[in-house]
């Protein structure tokens, strides 16, 4: 992914406790079926530019910070992230898919 997501997400208030690293990657899979699209690998580490990225590969990685983002937050950077593995450039047709599978809210 090339675009900063930081500069395009702004996060919420962080949440008091962080979610378990296994119920983040349970979202992220739940989304994965539901887009259906099939990352070959789902990897949380610590990020400073971005709030996540795609390989060719198929393989998400996911800033931890995550683990400290509200719900809806969570959402956005996870179909972004995974709306690559179908699309791998910011163009019309991802512009268009991201609109179909999030709220405007969600893409705050």
């Amino acid at each position: 992914m090339r675009k900063d997501v930081r500069q395009s997400l702004t996060p919420p208030q962080p949440l008091a406790q962080p979610i378990d690293p296994e119920v983040f990657k349970t979202e992220v899979r739940a989304w994965a079926e539901r887009l259906e699209v099939a990352p070959t690998e789902i990897h949380l580490t610590g990020m400073i530019r971005k709030w996540a990225s795609c390989s060719s590969r198929g393989r998400v990685t996911f800033d931890t910070g995550l683990l400290t983002q509200p719900e809806d937050f969570r959402r956005a950077v996870i179909v972004h992230e995974l709306l690559h593995l179908k699309v791998p450039n910011h163009g019309p047709l991802f512009r268009a898919l991201l609109s179909a599978h999030l709220t405007p809210r969600d893409r705050q």
